[in-house]
């Protein structure tokens, strides 16, 4: 048994803030299930929101939060996050960020979609790289230790409270029991549910799914978003910086589009209001081959380009064999982010005691039904490190929680029962037909464009899918670096977010932000200005409304 009184799961950025912030005051140990620096904060290429300019204002940055989440956003955690956004900014510049600069050398800005300012702090269009990088440093610097490739099995949770976790080192194809004070869930989203999806493979929604099973309350997981802009065919994300340096969108007809969805803001509307204008003109046949439109940035100039957008270039040479300072990329919308997770408080504490989760895993709302594009950078770490402050409190004050016997017996039971058991199924079946069912499904019909009978089809289709899987044999037992098995645990994650997702589309009888319901397409106040909670029962999900914290600005009609 291993012992720490902080435990920090995911190794990304919200999780790093948080162990570099729990470790001034408590033992704290990162727990992995991908090498720290390759997790996919890393992939992250647009910018941190921060007021930090002359004409900007805290207050300007939470209005347009606010709006942006079409009026779901918590406004007292949207007040957290801006308030407390360029102090982080200048505390990541202190650990040595290497932000890009401007003429005068102060931190250079630019504007994403829905903001009203340059506002977007950022290292060239690798921002999320260099942070990561920077703050793993400030890690190894504490001599804070980390268990790499070891994935969370399950929550050990006595009386309501998590008192540490079963975890699996797959190197070693050994389970662990790690006994802690307060365990923080920063495991990211779970884009893998989706065919269509920027995501890394690494993108499962482990944590969100196993705080699900041990009790933890989910919040508006029906609000998925899709970023406007991808690679045709691959979907690797081309950063909203493209457009915030100022490229076009283009239909067949050579035609800046956006203009009839969002006259004002043109291609820096939000994305939710981008991806939906970009399926109409290709669905309504404006679009390259019937798939696709087109990302122009040849008007920009090759200096620029190289100078704001290097990744961004290599990317689309590399893999769409276009250089976009020459000639414009084909791209797509396709999934991108979770507003839902593990429901929180503005600390990172969640309904069940001991247990913390910050950055896409949580849920605090800042988002609510549409993120901005920058928001979800500087929430990893404001609510990392709001969430490392908290969790140390609670190992200095708290006194170990109690973890019997017959709990971590139980949970070996439990997982060599999972080994052993099943099995009995059609031999053809296997974890990755099941997978590709799922995703398919998901990007067809709880995707960009939602309607009642597709969703009805799809809780159906996955409800069997989840049969299907229970039929399967774990593959290949506990053996050093068993992939497989771990496709086969993911796999076992997904579905059960996916039924959450698709029961919550379903149930939410209106359009707001990234939820578009073809068949109810106007925003309901009335019946439906309220977070979506779930909680796991025994026949499945259970769902209940809950408040949104209005503070400062009432429900308007939202217009770009």
């Amino acid at each position: 048994m291993l012992i720490h009184e902080v435990l920090v799961v995911g190794g990304g950025l919200a999780g790093l803030m948080a162990a570099l912030v729990a470790s001034q005051k408590a033992d704290v140990a990162v727990l992995s299930k991908i090498y720290p620096t390759r997790s996919h904060s890393g992939a992250a290429q647009g910018g941190f929101n921060a007021a930090l300019g002359e004409d900007d204002s805290v207050e300007a940055h939470i209005f347009d939060t606010v709006k942006g989440s079409d009026y779901l956003g918590d406004q007292d955690a949207i007040e957290v996050l801006c308030s407390e956004g360029p102090e982080v900014i200048l505390e990541l510049e202190r650990m040595g960020v290497p932000w890009t600069r401007t003429p005068e050398g102060r931190v250079a800005q630019r504007s994403l979609g829905g903001a009203g300012f340059p506002r977007a702090c950022f290292a060239a269009d690798f921002s999320g790289h260099v942070v990561l990088h920077t703050l793993f440093e400030q890690v190894l610097r504490r001599g804070i230790k980390i268990y790499p490739e070891w994935h969370l099995v399950e929550l050990l949770v006595e009386d309501g409270q998590v008192a540490g976790v079963l975890a699996y080192d797959l190197a070693r194809a050994r389970l662990e029991v790690i006994r802690s004070k307060a365990v923080i869930l920063a495991t990211g989203g779970y884009g893998r549910a989706f065919a269509k999806t920027t995501n890394a493979h690494a993108n499962t929604g482990d944590g969100m799914a196993i705080a699900y099973r041990a009790g933890a309350v989910l919040s508006d997981m029906e609000f998925v978003q899709f970023h406007p802009t991808t690679l045709y065919g691959t979907n690797i994300l081309i950063s909203e910086a493209a457009r915030g340096e100022g490229g076009y969108l283009r239909n067949y007809d050579g035609e800046r589009f956006m203009v009839h969805y969002a006259p004002q803001k043109m291609e820096l509307a939000p994305r939710d209001v981008v991806s939906r204008a970009i399926f109409k003109e290709i669905k309504e046949g404006r679009g390259f081959e019937g798939q696709y439109v087109h990302l122009d940035l040849t008007h920009l100039g090759e200096a620029l380009v190289a100078e704001r957008l290097p990744q961004v270039r290599d990317l689309a040479i590399r893999y769409a064999g276009v250089d976009p300072a020459r000639a414009p990329m084909p791209i797509e919308p396709a999934q991108h982010y979770s507003m839902g997770g593990v429901r929180t408080d503005v600390w990172g504490m969640t309904s069940l005691t001991g247990l913390l989760a910050a950055g896409e895993v949580a849920n605090v709302s800042v988002h609510g039904a549409n993120r901005l594009g920058g928001n979800s950078l500087l929430e990893t770490v404001v609510f990392g490190r709001r969430a490392g402050h908290r969790a140390a409190q609670l190992a200095r004050q708290e006194p170990w929680p109690t973890l019997s016997a017959a709990t971590i017996t139980r949970a070996y039971e439990s997982w060599s029962s999972l080994l052993a058991g099943r099995g009995q199924g059609v031999q053809e079946d296997s974890t990755f037909a099941i997978r590709q069912e799922m995703t398919n499904l998901m990007t067809n019909q709880v995707g960009v464009f939602r309607v009642g009978s597709e969703l009805e089809d799809a809780v159906n289709r996955l409800a069997k899918l989840k049969e299907r899987y229970q039929r399967l044999k774990a593959p290949g037992g506990m053996q050093p670096f068993n992939y497989a098995l771990m496709d086969y645990l993911e796999v076992g994650y997904l579905l059960d977010l996916c039924e959450v997702i698709a029961r919550g589309a379903l149930r939410r009888t209106e359009s707001r932000g990234a939820h578009y319901r073809l068949d109810y397409p106007q925003r309901d106040d009335q019946n439906w200005l309220c977070h979506t909670f779930v909680r796991r029962g025994e026949d499945g999900p259970e769902f209940s409304n809950g408040p949104v914290k209005i503070t400062r600005y009432a429900p308007q009609e939202r217009g770009y």
